[in-house]
């Protein structure tokens, strides 16, 4: 009897500690560690096959976690490759320290697609994700340190349409550390957040007449360490509620921008990716280590994040 009290007390504690977001995640369910001893885990991406691949931007070197729980390195000297994404079974990373993005794959080889050339000024690639045209769009929060503050600096968010070749065009120059981001299912909006800012702003991306891509805030990020948000990698489930990795934990929000809660993590995330069988396994990049999270809700249907 004392035994199973024992029991009782300790998944009271669980769930005390983790009390779930309906739909999202299960009360008393914690993120597990999948393994440790990296430098600076970043940009998970899934795989068709349940796997992942993953970023060490402080060792230089891209990983891939396959189905079955082995982790491999597929590339090393990576520029300092932050997020990466999938188009057409290749592997794309903004690499942040070589300033540019590139394309390759798992044996290594790669070539940059876009950097500083033709009067292009980038300062840190971060993050990309692809449109349903073979496009894709790209984060530059800049290459000078996040604190303290510059006032009136601000980093740039791109568009690059590859399949026509033309140069990154940009969508935004007013947020003041673009770093997450993702596009709605029907790919109508991209999403954006700001590390030193607490909104996730929405770009509106049919144009309507001349006045071009309009952008509003989609959310506020309520939850803030030392009053800034540290928002970072952004994901999306096949709901359409936006998961944003920040100095709190995970904050989720519905389709409409409503926040739902907030899920707790060992270490500060730094971004997330839905993946594992059906997709129902939230994979967590956070420090030195990289964690998953049995999830009730599910990925999008369409490859990568």
């Amino acid at each position: 009897m004392r035994f199973a009290f024992i029991l009782v007390v300790l998944a009271l504690n669980a769930s005390a500690q983790s009390p779930g977001i309906h739909g999202v995640v299960a009360p008393g369910v914690q993120p597990e560690l999948v393994q440790e001893g990296f430098m600076f885990t970043e940009g998970p991406v899934g795989t068709a096959d349940g796997g992942l691949y993953f970023t060490d931007i402080r060792a230089n070197k891209i990983y891939k976690l396959d189905p079955a729980g082995k982790i491999t390195t597929v590339r090393q000297n990576t520029g300092g490759a932050n997020g990466l994404a999938l188009n057409s079974g290749e592997l794309y990373a903004a690499e942040g320290t070589a300033k540019l993005i590139s394309r390759g794959n798992q044996n290594g080889r790669n070539t940059p697609v876009i950097d500083n050339t033709n009067g292009l000024q980038l300062g840190a690639p971060n993050d990309l994700i692809f449109d349903g045209r073979g496009g894709f769009y790209f984060t530059d929060p800049g290459a000078t340190p996040m604190f303290p503050k510059v006032p009136g600096q601000f980093g740039k968010v791109y568009y690059v349409a590859t399949s026509v070749g033309q140069p990154p065009f940009v969508i935004d120059n007013k947020i003041a550390r673009p770093n997450g981001l993702t596009l709605t299912l029907d790919g109508k909006m991209l999403l954006v957040d700001d590390t030193l800012g607490d909104t996730i702003w929405g770009f509106d991306l049919q144009p309507k007449g001349k006045r071009g891509i309009q952008k509003s805030a989609f959310a506020k990020i309520p939850q803030l360490t030392d009053g800034e948000s540290l928002a970072d990698g952004m994901a999306i489930d096949r709901d359409g509620r936006v998961y944003v990795a920040t100095g709190a934990g995970i904050q989720v929000f519905d389709k409409k921008g409503r926040f739902l809660g907030n899920i707790k993590v060992p270490r500060q995330p730094s971004n997330i990716a839905f993946s594992g069988p059906d997709k129902h396994t939230l994979y967590i990049t956070a420090r030195e280590g990289l964690y998953k999270l049995q999830m009730l809700s599910q990925g999008p249907e369409r490859q990568g994040k």
